[in-house]
This record gives C-alpha cells, sequence and structure tokens, in this order.
C-alpha cells in the first residue's frame, strides 16, 4: 500500500469525529482537520446534502453546539 492509499481522506475523519457518541464542537473539528469554522461548517451541510442526517445540541449554556451524526445514507454503509 502506498502512503496516500493508508491516509484517511478528511470527509472519512469528519464522519469519524461526528459519529463518536460524544459528538464534536466547530472549534474541535477545525482543530483536528487543520480548517477554519466557516469550512468546518460548510463541510458539514456538505454532509447533510449527502444524505447524511446530522443533529446538534447546546448540552450547557455558553457551551458551543456540539454535532452528531444520527443516520447515514444507505450507500455510505
Amino acid at each position: 500500500m502506498t502512503q496516500s492509499a493508508k491516509r484517511k481522506t478528511k470527509k472519512a475523519q469528519l464522519i469519524q469525529l461526528l459519529s463518536r457518541k460524544a459528538g464534536a464542537d466547530v472549534a474541535t473539528i477545525s482543530a483536528k482537520l487543520g480548517w477554519l469554522p466557516h469550512t468546518t461548517r460548510a463541510a458539514l451541510t456538505g454532509l447533510r446534502k449527502a444524505g447524511f442526517e446530522i443533529s446538534s445540541e447546546k448540552a450547557e449554556e455558553c457551551k458551543p453546539l456540539i454535532y452528531r451524526i444520527t443516520a447515514q445514507p444507505a450507500d455510505a454503509a
């Protein structure tokens, strides 16, 4: 296997972060993937358009929104 074949795509990394039980906030995703916050939000929108169901919830007052994948499209599994 080549090194590029071993690397995960950013989309795959994003899906992995959002699939965790704890989910992830924009700041965490941005830091892990090296994206600016607006790029992270655009990627979330892209996943939604691709058929992923993404929930967002505010755990506590003054805390950031936490995003989680609640359902994946059939072809993504």
